[in-house]
């Protein structure tokens, strides 16, 4: 079984004050609320991850993904406003959007469907819309928008407390679009605001061709594209890492589960064996 490390994050008696601070800064009435939903994200974490909301194939992942850990590192508190950059089927959103219910906002940014869009990309836009806003007793009131990837907008600009996007960046990248999302996420987030985002993890060197073929980019592409957007790079945490994963197969990361594209019956065990793909997880702040 993998069991990642986090090699950066901060001591919790750090986060502890920082959370104290923000508290007594507030009127009463308004610290009370952040602090009954900040005491209790842990439980509300567990709460949305075992969930009977989520099928077992879902939850077969958490052993590659670490939801828990992951939104932990990124800074999730249950009264924040967060925006999901692309949830396709929405599996984060499961997750998230129970844990922000109550006291925060959870809003889902999802690509605008155009006319040239794959049938199979128009019908998971539509069933993911369903999913979330049929069950509002386990969601809440979700907010869902659509945006244009060369020019996007997420949300009111500065609205956001916490950016999140989840194996993105090579369509980004394939597309030309990466750095009008990057600025899109700097225009969403408060100052002071999180972007966490985690990705298929290219060994360093990899050529841009290489990285947008198979899936996997550098962290020195991301890192560079964040910092041309104003974001400065807080934090780095080894959480969705995968030393098993040698990133050097025929169908890219595409390869390897969920997909295991190309794989005959012969080698699936051997793809089995290896997992998720190696991801970099990483953490920026907006000055």
């Amino acid at each position: 079984m993998l069991r990642p490390f986090d090699r950066l994050s901060r001591p919790a008696f750090v986060l502890a004050l920082l959370s104290a601070s923000l508290s007594f800064s507030l009127p009463p009435a308004q610290a009370a609320h952040h602090e009954a939903a900040t005491a209790n994200v842990d439980a509300l974490l567990d709460e949305a991850i075992e969930g009977a909301h989520r099928s077992a194939a879902n939850r077969a992942r958490d052993l590659y993904r670490s939801p828990k850990t992951t939104l932990q590192f990124f800074g999730l508190q249950a009264d924040m406003t967060v925006v999901e950059i692309s949830p396709s089927a929405g599996w984060y959103s499961e997750i998230l959007a129970p844990v922000l219910r109550d006291h925060g906002q959870y809003h889902a940014a999802v690509p605008q469907i155009t006319s040239g869009m794959p049938e199979v990309m128009r019908k998971r836009d539509s069933a993911f819309r369903e999913k979330l806003t049929s069950s509002p007793k386990l969601y809440g009131d979700v907010k869902i928008t659509s945006y244009d990837a060369a020019a996007p907008s997420f949300a009111p600009a500065g609205s956001a407390d916490l950016l999140l996007t989840f194996r993105n960046v090579h369509n980004w990248a394939k597309a030309g679009h990466t750095d009008a999302m990057f600025k899109g996420f700097y225009a969403a987030l408060k100052k002071g605001g999180v972007l966490g985002l985690v990705e298929h993890r290219a060994n360093p060197g990899t050529e841009l061709q290489e990285q947008i073929d198979s899936g996997y980019m550098t962290e020195d592409y991301v890192i560079a594209a964040a910092e041309r957007a104003g974001f400065r790079l807080e934090a780095s945490a080894e959480i969705n890492s995968n030393w098993r994963d040698t990133k050097d197969h025929p169908g890219g990361v595409w390869t390897l589960l969920p997909n295991l594209r190309g794989v005959t019956e012969a080698d699936k065990p051997k793809y089995l064996q290896i997992g998720e793909s190696d991801r970099m997880t990483l953490r920026f702040v907006k000055p």
